[in-house]
């Protein structure tokens, strides 16, 4: 079933709350991950809270750097800030593939600038001697223990995503060239990538006979 078109109405600049909600859902419908449409909703969700709130502000390209100015001015990080205007740039071109909004207006707000990140990304990053030290603390003679160290194993050797880890099946580990792997991984935006998996990481892994044993 296609796309719901309506009549093109370029002189619009004025979005009423029923056009917001009919792009919003257009723009989660193009989505295939469920992360990004939760993160996609709640980012327009917000900006829409915020448009509401003014009066009778048109949508164009100073409205949505308004909008940026407001994002800083709580604080926010930069990351957040720039996911949350690339959100409300996929609401402006749906809303002008809908006819909502001029394809003039929505290639203006595309060009409004996010905020740069300075420095490096913060966050807990475990060093090797780190990672050592909370699988150690993760050993035991347990069903539960031997678990939790096979699935941690499988993060720090292998990279994996939580969302990534908990979707293997038994069918996605194979020998490969002498190598265990896990082929045709299906990752972040639809993604494709074949994992290799340490000997050490096999080891762990072969603790765990409640979900993953070889």
């Amino acid at each position: 079933m296609g796309k719901h078109r309506i009549k093109p109405n370029y002189r619009r600049r004025v979005l009423r709350l029923p056009d917001l909600d009919h792009c919003k859902l257009a723009v989660l419908n193009s989505l295939g991950s469920p992360a990004s449409r939760c993160v996609y909703e709640y980012a327009i969700e917000q900006f829409i809270s915020w448009y509401c709130s003014e009066p009778r502000l048109a949508v164009n390209r100073i409205v949505v750097a308004r909008y940026r100015m407001h994002l800083e001015s709580r604080g926010l990080a930069a990351n957040t800030i720039n996911q949350q205007l690339a959100a409300v740039r996929r609401l402006a071109h749906e809303a002008a593939d809908s006819g909502l909004l001029s394809p003039e207006l929505a290639a203006g707000i595309s060009r409004v600038k996010g905020v740069k990140q300075l420095g490096f990304r913060s966050g807990n990053w475990l060093s090797a001697e780190q990672s050592s030290e909370v699988l150690k603390h993760a050993g035991g003679d347990t069903m539960r223990a031997k678990r939790d160290y096979a699935m941690l194993a499988m993060l720090f050797g292998c990279g994996f995503r939580r969302s990534e880890l908990v979707g293997l099946e038994l069918d996605d580990i194979q020998m490969r060239q002498g190598h265990w792997a896990v082929v045709d991984l299906i990752g972040k935006g639809g993604h494709i990538r074949t994992v290799p998996i340490p000997n050490w990481v096999k080891a762990a892994r072969s603790l765990d006979t409640s979900r993953w044993g070889l």
